[in-house]
């Protein structure tokens, strides 16, 4: 018997390619009458950099509630444009939004079992000859050490012209 999938994890980079794949999370989540969280992960600064940085604590919280929201402004923009397409809801599927900072295939494994999500979404920068080949680092990490089901999506058509900021 499939197990029932109840929540999605969808990780993004914010990319053309990410945008993409959030329609399959959405068409997912919308079949199964399940629910999204987006994660973004931020990687962290190296040690040896923040000595020349010198970013307090508090300036971090910021910015990752400052990153939640531009995430949320985009969200909101792009479930507008792409509802004529999907039909609704599209906003109302996100029942939660994480930006950790750290690396981001141990974030997404760790989100997704601490979560409790039955599935993970993400999209695969295929690039150059070797496109074919090999996913991109993040996709692969996720996809060969994790048990749940993983949806990697690879980068659309030239001809569709789904992006964040226009479609």
């Amino acid at each position: 018997m499939i197990p029932k999938i109840k929540k999605i994890l969808y990780a993004t980079d914010l990319s053309k390619n990410s945008s993409y794949a959030f329609l399959y999370a959405t068409d997912m989540a919308k079949r199964h009458n399940a629910s999204i969280i987006i994660l973004h992960a931020i990687e962290p600064i190296p040690p040896y950099a923040e000595i020349y940085i010198n970013t307090k604590d508090e300036v971090k919280r910021k910015q990752q509630e400052e990153t939640a929201e531009e995430i949320k402004k985009h969200l909101q923009e792009f479930c507008k444009k792409v509802e004529d397409q999907i039909g609704p809801p599209c906003v109302e599927l996100v029942s939660k939004i994480l930006i950790p900072r750290g690396h981001p295939p141990e974030e997404i494994l760790n989100a997704a079992d601490e979560e409790g999500c039955d599935m993970i979404v993400l999209g695969s920068h295929g690039k150059g000859f070797l496109a074919h080949t090999f996913l991109g680092s993040v996709s692969s990490a996720v996809l060969h050490r994790t048990r749940k089901p993983v949806f990697i999506i690879p980068l659309p058509p030239e001809t569709t012209a789904i992006d964040w900021d226009g479609i």
